[in-house]
């Protein structure tokens, strides 16, 4: 399948379908004892690798999973891309705009990837050299580690799970993302 087709929509909803689920309207307070208290988007941009994930049926089969930020305006262009079932497999992508939400100085977005649905994203931890993050979801249903290397030193993983354990994510569900994919 081509990166982009509709039939190759279902495999790479990865993020996209769980950004829709958090669709209520929110108050960016009531996400603060989650996300971070900035965010700089500048140096958020660029390619991020997942490393670890809650599984979701909409990343099923999904290896070698990425998402890439690009500043576009007032939006943030949102693309990610796994390949499904093999790390050989042709990459599919699906493409979103993320909007932040005001008042939270760049940790809470509104994600959309179809008209008229947005869903909610926290940055919910932050290396201060913006080279691991973790995402998660103000009903702490979906979470992602995301690296700027596809792999992690075991360390750092180990402490970004006791974050996220300490903000509330149940962290048996973590499962890590195969990147053996050559990038």
């Amino acid at each position: 399948m081509k990166a982009g087709s509709i039939s190759a929509l279902p495999a790479i909803l990865f993020l996209a379908l769980a950004l829709i689920a958090g669709c209520q309207p929110s108050a960016p307070a009531r996400h603060a004892d989650q996300a971070v208290q900035q965010v700089d988007l500048e140096r958020y941009m660029g390619k991020w690798y997942e490393v670890a994930s809650f599984p979701s049926w909409f990343q099923k089969g999904c290896v070698c999973s990425t998402a890439e930020y690009t500043l576009a305006g007032n939006y943030v262009e949102v693309k990610n891309t796994c390949r499904k079932g093999t790390p050989e497999a042709e990459p599919e992508s699906v493409t979103g705009k993320a909007y932040p939400v005001p008042g939270t100085r760049n940790s809470q977005l509104k994600v959309q990837f179809f008209y008229p649905f947005k869903g909610d994203y926290l940055v919910i931890a932050l290396d201060d050299d913006y080279q691991y993050a973790v995402v998660g979801h103000p009903k702490r249903k979906y979470l992602w580690f995301l690296s700027r290397t596809p792999a992690m030193d075991e360390e750092i993983y180990d402490i970004l799970v006791q974050t996220a354990r300490a903000k509330g994510y149940d962290v048996t569900r973590l499962q890590r993302t195969a990147q053996s994919c050559g990038d």
